[in-house]
């Protein structure tokens, strides 16, 4: 089997095939470093955590991550935490992507098991026939083929696989927002103990963390900004604005990086064409507001790895058949609940909006059923939330 991308998708369904036998092969244009640099997502679902471990590589994840049972919704003038193992029995981590990715490395090289980075020219063929291959030169300048009898794409948005499939049989659902996020690594400790999800006039604004020494903090502002007119004076001046409350200090500290990201929401079918499977960004985008683009990814190969291991054990294509479905179903309503985090907390400067929004906020801190619906999904869906292939 071919994995194009060494992503956390591509890495983690390489490791649970390799574990049960099957030999895999993962081809990564970037460097190991840039993988394992790449800042992205921060927040770990139960059933991403539950995976993690019983793969055997969740020790790092035990030791460093930080458990949360919690979050903070906030408009001017009120806090409030909605209780995840109260509503759900469950919790989330904070631990960043990057450490999940270096666990998923190391586990992947300890094994002996083949991962090329720095590759390039990768390319699929014959992807809608029962013989798929990948072609790519590795980093050592040696042309290679694999001839496999499934290829996976774990390659991103931007990769080459999603393309592959013909243009017509392929359909999109795309939401462009008209608001990004401007995010900065602080060295300064976290100000809270969970996250703060903040509705502001002047818009969203978000305290996370990454570790009990760094601070990861977002500001809501037009898609059109640039960060060259964000100096970091700008920056703390809007966070203290938009996250003050009566009582309560934002500590400031030196920034270690700062970025402008945009939001959008998007859902690719099919994600799967013949003998291609799409995994991950390769197939759907959500906003960062629900934290679920790299669980929804976990969910994925949950999913995928469950019908590839069928298929190679027994050469049923019962739930190969069964995969798209099965894994869109979690999609949308991950998306669903991403657009709706989004829309309940970013301004649109619509006084209308605003008063909808902030009714919407205070009909889910005081009433059990509308902070449960919100645990659930925060926390995490079942990674298959139908019984099988329909």
């Amino acid at each position: 089997m071919a994995v194009v991308g060494a992503g956390p998708a591509g890495l983690l369904l390489s490791h649970l095939l390799t574990a049960a036998g099957v030999d895999c092969v993962v081809v990564e244009a970037r460097s190991r470093a840039y993988v394992e640099a790449r800042l992205r997502a921060g927040i770990l679902e139960q059933p991403t955590v539950d995976l993690l471990r019983a793969a055997g590589v969740g020790e790092r994840l035990d030791a460093q991550g930080l458990r949360h049972d919690g979050i903070h919704l906030q408009w001017p003038g009120e806090r409030h935490r909605i209780d995840f193992p109260a509503l759900t029995g469950r919790s989330v981590w904070v631990y960043g992507q990057t450490e999940v990715v270096k666990d998923l490395v190391a586990a992947r090289l300890a094994a002996g098991a083949p991962l090329h980075f720095e590759v390039s020219d990768v390319a699929v063929h014959d992807v809608g026939t029962t013989s798929p291959r990948v072609s790519f030169t590795d980093a050592g300048g040696t042309a290679r083929r694999l001839d496999a009898d499934v290829v996976v794409g774990a390659d991103g948005f931007h990769g080459i696989c999603r393309p592959s499939i013909p243009a017509a049989l392929a359909r999109t659902w795309e939401r462009g927002y008209p608001f990004a996020w401007l995010g900065v690594l602080a060295e300064v400790p976290p100000s809270t103990d969970e996250l703060i999800y903040a509705w502001h006039p002047d818009g969203f604004a978000l305290h996370s963390m990454r570790s009990p020494s760094i601070s990861r903090l977002y500001v809501q502002v037009d898609a059109t900004e640039r960060i060259e007119d964000w100096p970091d004076e700008r920056i703390w001046e809007a966070l203290q604005t938009r996250l003050g409350l009566p009582g309560w200090t934002l500590g400031t500290g030196p920034v270690l990086e700062k970025s402008i990201t945009g939001m959008r929401s998007f859902v690719s079918s099919p994600m799967r064409h013949g003998r291609l499977f799409l995994v991950g960004d390769a197939a759907h985008i959500v906003p960062p507001t629900g934290a679920k683009g790299l669980n929804l990814a976990v969910a994925d190969v949950a999913v995928l790895a469950e019908a590839l291991l069928e298929f190679f054990s027994s050469g049923s294509q019962t739930l190969l058949d069964g995969y798209e479905q099965r894994a869109l179903d979690r999609v949308w309503r991950a998306t669903h609940f991403s657009w709706w985090m989004t829309s309940m907390l970013h301004t649109s400067g619509d006084g209308f909006d605003a008063r909808l929004q902030l009714a919407q906020l205070q009909q889910v801190v005081s009433s059990t059923a509308a902070a449960t619906v919100l645990a659930e999904n925060y926390t995490g869906l079942p990674h298959a939330l139908v019984g099988g292939p329909r």
